[in-house]
Formats: C-alpha cells, structure tokens, sequence
C-alpha cells in the first residue's frame, strides 16, 4: 500500500509542507519518523495490516497535538480519532503528504449518541488513489458546537456537509452554502437525531377535495384495542411473580 522508501524520501518533503499549525512539530517530526518502523528498509515483507499500522503510527508521530487514537477494526480498517480543532489540518495533512496522497473524500456521514457528552460523532472516508487504501478519519462535537468544513480541500464535501447539516443539525464553519439539501422548505428538526419523532411532525398528502398537496400536522388517532391477559404464557411460573405464584399455589391447595 504504501512505499517505505518513498516515505524516507518525503521527510524533507514534510518539513517545507506542513502548514502552520504543525510547523513547529517539524523538528520533531524528522526525529519520530527517522525512529519509526517505517523509515527503515529492513526488506522483510510487511501485510497490509502491518502497513495499515505503521501508517497510522507514522500519522500520530507527525501530528502528535491532534490525532487522539489510532486502531485498526476487524475488518483491517484503519480509523483515526481526531480531536475537532485539528481536523482541518490532519485532512490536508492526509491529502497532501507524499506518503498518504487521500486525494479523493468518497463518503462524510455522522452518528447520533445522545448518552455521550460530545453526541454526534462525524466519519470522513478518504481514498487514495496512489495507494489504493482508505483511511477513516473520525471526530466528535455537539449541538451547538461548529466543525470546520472541508469544502475547501474537497469538493465532494459540499452535499456530504449539506446532508450532515439537515439529517443531524452539525453546522460546518465557513462552509460556502450550507442550507437543507433533502428536506423539505421549512421542515423543522433534523430527522437522524434520536430525540426525533418516527411519526414526525408533520405529513405531505394529496388533497382530493382541494385537488393538491396539503401539509397537514401529524394525527395518531389508534382504534380501541382490548388486550386478553389470559395468555398460554401464564403457565410458565418463571414469567410470574413471586407473590402471584404463591397465591396461585394456596388456590389450588384449597380447591384439592
């Protein structure tokens, strides 16, 4: 997947590079990847999975301040947590390093966990064509926290932050045109979250009468239904309480 030798070539490649926010690692960069298992040629043969791991070491070595965890799943992906001030720069770092080359975001999408403190997480598929590998670049914020927009390394981001922003309500700094792209004009809330209703708060239906679309607030109007507690899983004394098996057994004792 990845050349060793053209990582050794591309040290001094990554010193002139680096952006500023991660100049001043510059010194210390040469030093963890001069010391890395990638920087040396031992010509042994190396899995993919092994080259998976190295890489995402090398890609912490280099940008210690933001990549939080590095792991590589079952399916011998690797993931990558970023913190979200620096991931602008680990994306640009990812596609513009010699050694990495993700030139192309095939897919951005997000996860709603309300129980954590930072409740969506966002998930950034990127694809090197050099390579041919793919990365998977994670980080975390909240509902009214921003995330930097990517707009501005892929174009492709574009819709992905557009369908972000309508499904679960993240908002993207500085993002050239960020408005609903699947929702209709003034829909309320944002579908994906898990706070939302199935139902919804409103419905699209064909008028016949007004010979036309009306939008109408949602009725759940539910028939009467009698519920028959006398069940064939009553016989299972496991699936009662303990009260109502004792009373159970005294009624049958007394009928005997």
């Amino acid at each position: 997947m990845i050349s060793i030798l053209s990582v050794k070539n591309s040290i001094p490649f990554l010193a002139n590079s680096l952006t500023h926010t991660t100049r001043r690692y510059s010194k210390k960069v040469a030093k963890l990847c001069s010391e890395s298992d990638l920087a040396k040629d031992d010509g042994k043969a190396h899995t993919a999975r092994d080259q998976l791991k190295n890489f995402g070491k090398y890609v912490a070595e280099c940008i210690p301040k933001y990549i939080e965890k590095v792991q590589i799943t079952n399916s011998s992906e690797l993931e990558v947590l970023v913190d979200p001030d620096g991931l602008k720069c680990v994306i640009s770092f990812l596609k513009d390093h010699h050694s990495a080359q993700f030139e192309s975001l095939v897919d951005l999408t997000a996860l709603d966990i309300p129980s954590r403190p930072h409740r969506f997480e966002l998930v950034y598929n990127l694809l090197s064509f050099r390579y041919n590998s793919r990365i998977r670049v994670k980080t975390y914020t909240d509902e009214l926290t921003p995330v930097d927009s990517v707009t501005g390394l892929y174009k492709s981001a574009d819709w992905l932050e557009r369908e972000v922003w309508d499904m679960y309500g993240v908002f993207f700094a500085n993002h050239p045109d960020l408005r609903r792209i699947l929702t209709d004009y003034g829909f309320e809330g944002h579908p994906f979250r898990k706070d939302f209703p199935l139902s919804g708060y409103v419905e699209l239906r064909y008028d016949d009468e007004k010979k036309r679309v009306v939008c109408e607030p949602v009725e759940l109007a539910q028939e009467f239904r009698q519920f028959d507690l006398s069940a064939p899983w009553e016989q299972f004394s496991k699936y009662k309480s303990k009260q109502e098996a004792a009373e159970n057994s005294k009624a049958e004792k007394n009928v005997k």
